[in-house]
């Protein structure tokens, strides 16, 4: 007959040191467990089952400390969502030290499937042994996943080794788990944690800088070196343009407040500007509008980046400061320089009067504005391209190494 232990995790320890199997408690089912790294207490796990060996298990551990002991090449995401979710209901799929993690455990593969369950005797357990448990739920296949230490006496109760009482079980759904051992991460189930949630997390693993500043200033210079660090550039003024064409909230958000601003189908933009030029109530509802629509828009494209693996971004508006995307940056950086530079940069690019040139920039922020609300400054007053290049990398250098 089956040893029910009482909170026993002495006794529960001491059955798994020696090869044997107990089920244990956790915030989302009991699972079955045996020691991870003992190829003969697996088997006995997929027999009392009855699972097919060529379904993985996954192993339950103590701590985010542990990912590096069982894992190789890691992903930065993989750390952060565990310090983030566990204890919790989150598998991740990594690549596996194959040449610690028995290859039944695998079912063959190269990747294992990390949990920290949150139970406040099985944390115990883990904590108290050195090798982590392999532990699917303690059902036979197919059978519901149990949620009492009696569920699981009534499917193993004499076919296993002990089964530590935890009470029943808060959650009663088994993990969520999320593959991160290749691009796109996936999800493989869908389970305790909600999808909408996990993604938010690892949107939330990216470094994302802003960038800012007035025309002329040497902005589009400074994302070019940004981007050899691998990171993804998103122009908010380019992101605009293309809802305005494509969004059908957006499209509709924009005829209920301003009237008829798509008369041939695209964005009249001098018919727009002829409305909330001088209307500060008009404008204020304007870039209400917008900003909501381009932040959910670069929030979008952000967890895509990160589902592919990207860790590092950039967001590039003249607004970022006042649209509220700057509070999704880990810096923001104004770029700036001194109004003659800039005349004289813009009448260059741009082919314009130096009048014109100089009522675009009276038109913008002053540099004040920027150096009182921006975590970091790029003054741009040099003559030679090679030497500004040199400091934004100076500040990159600075700002992803701190």
């Amino acid at each position: 007959m089956t040893k029910r232990l009482l909170g026993d995790t002495q006794q529960a320890a001491e059955i798994l040191r020696q090869g044997g199997l107990s089920a244990v408690p956790t915030e989302t089912v009991y699972g079955l467990c045996g020691n991870g790294l003992d190829a003969q207490a697996v088997e006995q796990i997929y027999e009392v089952k009855g699972r097919p060996a060529v379904k993985p298990l996954s192993l339950m551990v103590p701590s985010p400390e542990s990912i590096d002991r069982y894992c190789r090449d890691v992903p930065p995401a993989a750390y952060a969502l565990a310090e983030r979710f566990w204890p919790g209901p989150l598998t991740l799929v990594l690549p596996a030290r194959t040449e610690l993690i028995p290859d039944i455990v695998r079912a063959g593969g190269d990747t294992i499937g990390l949990r920290c369950p949150d139970h406040f005797l099985t944390l115990k357990l883990l904590r108290s042994i050195d090798f982590p448990l392999a532990g699917p739920s303690a059902n036979p296949s197919g059978a519901p996943s149990p949620r009492s230490a009696e569920d699981v006496l009534g499917f193993f109760d004499g076919k296993i080794d002990a089964v530590l009482d935890g009470g029943p079980c808060s959650v009663g759904v088994e993990s969520t788990i999320l593959d991160l051992s290749r691009t796109p991460y996936r999800i493989l189930r869908q389970g305790a944690l909600p999808e909408a949630e996990l993604w938010d997390a690892l949107r939330g693993t990216l470094t994302v800088i802003g960038f800012t500043g007035g025309t002329g200033c040497g902005k589009t210079t400074a994302l070019k070196v940004f981007e050899t660090y691998g990171a993804l550039v998103l122009d908010c003024d380019t992101i605009y343009h293309k809802l305005t064409r494509e969004d059908e909230g957006l499209r509709n958000a924009l005829q209920a407040r301003f009237g008829d601003v798509f008369p041939d189908g695209d964005l009249d933009r001098k018919k727009l500007g002829a409305i909330v030029f001088g209307d500060d109530k008009a404008l204020q509802d304007l870039n209400e509008i917008t900003h909501r629509f381009v932040l959910r828009a670069v929030e979008k494209q952000l967890t895509d980046w990160a589902v592919q693996g990207g860790t590092v971004a950039a967001i590039d508006a003249i607004a970022l400061l006042e649209s509220g995307l700057a509070d999704r940056c880990k810096a923001v950086v104004g770029v700036t320089a001194d109004t003659e530079t800039r005349v004289r940069r813009i009448m260059a690019r741009d082919g314009i009067s130096e009048d014109y040139a100089r009522l675009r920039i009276s038109a913008q922020k002053p540099n004040s504005f920027f150096e009182q609300h921006c975590t970091h400054i790029l003054r741009n007053d040099y003559e030679d391209p090679a030497s500004f290049q040199q400091a934004c990398k100076s500040l990159f250098d600075e700002i992803l190494g701190g």
